[in-house]
């Protein structure tokens, strides 16, 4: 073949690689939680894939969401074996966004609203959960072609996303779909702790809210695990002050807010709302991680 038409070959191959790069990008965000993970495994997929004789795929799709998955599935393993049994908490990338206003590439990112909520339940499964689970119940992938992934029979690949389904409904319920009521419940809980009416923040909190915020290294201290409305209620009065830094912002295509104060970002905060009452507030602190977001949508 000359060179002329390999190169007309591989630009074809490129085409129908960017065809399904934002499906890939969906399955990749789910099972890593991390943006620039994700980036990552996507170039390695096209790697593999031009390294392929492309006229061998029969299913170039179903092809590529395997490779996706099974280099997150490394990738997975890899951070679990890193990981120090220790309480840290991390909370996955958020997709930040301006209200009203999600750009294409982002609506598919987050076609089927996977809250920040979800993500940070998705991060304690075992790797081999959360592959069967987002594959089956996120994108129909049937468990007989999940199964030689993790080395499972299909029965036990049900068993294992059911598992991780009974943890998801558990812990991260779906929230309400009518964004302007999700935001009147996280303005009630901004207004109520700028004035410091603690029983006003708690008329908006679920009895079992939960507020997970990661502060990194620098901010150690504002890593936390709070359970509980009055728990809750009781720190954001502590931080009301900060009430008039937060600015409206969709979180993962939920109701939440950026705080900056004096062109700083203090916070990144994703509410979960559940029929009108907060389940969950998920906050990232952690200066380090803040400097990685282009929040310059948010300047005046």
């Amino acid at each position: 073949m000359d060179e002329h038409a390999q190169h007309g070959e591989r630009d074809e191959l490129a085409q129908r690689f960017e065809e399904h790069r934002p499906h890939l990008r969906a399955v990749a965000y789910r099972m890593l939680g991390s943006m620039s993970e994700t980036d990552d495994v996507i170039q390695e997929a096209w790697l593999r894939l031009s390294a392929q004789d492309a006229t061998t795929i029969e299913n170039l799709g179903g092809w590529l969401t395997t490779v996706v998955a099974r280099l997150c599935l490394n990738g997975l393993r890899s951070r679990a074996h890193r990981r120090e049994d220790s309480l840290e908490i991390r909370i996955p990338d958020p997709v930040i966004s301006r209200e009203h206003v999600i750009d294409p590439e982002q609506e598919v990112l987050l076609a089927d609203s996977v809250g920040l909520a979800l993500l940070v339940v998705l991060e304690s499964l075992s790797p081999a959960e959360r592959l069967s689970f987002v594959l089956h119940d996120m994108f129909a992938v049937p468990f007989d072609e999940i199964a030689p992934m993790i080395d499972k029979t299909p029965a036990a690949t049900r068993q294992l996303a059911s598992r991780a389904r009974r943890r998801v409904q558990g812990r991260a319920p779906v929230p309400d779909p009518d964004l302007t009521r999700q935001r009147e419940v996280v303005n009630a809980f901004f207004a109520a702790a700028r004035d410091g009416d603690f029983e006003a923040l708690v008329s908006v909190l679920h009895p079992d809210v939960v507020l997970r915020s990661d502060g990194g290294v620098v901010r150690a201290r504002h890593t936390v695990v709070l359970d509980g409305a009055r728990t809750v209620a009781g720190q954001a009065i502590t931080f009301g002050s900060l009430s008039p830094f937060a600015l409206p912002a969709l979180i993962n295509g939920a109701a939440g807010v950026v705080v900056i104060a004096n062109g700083r970002p203090l916070s990144i905060m994703a509410f979960t709302v559940v029929d009108g009452l907060t389940v969950a507030i998920d906050v990232i602190a952690d200066p380090e991680r803040l400097a990685e977001f282009d929040l310059t949508m948010f300047d005046a």
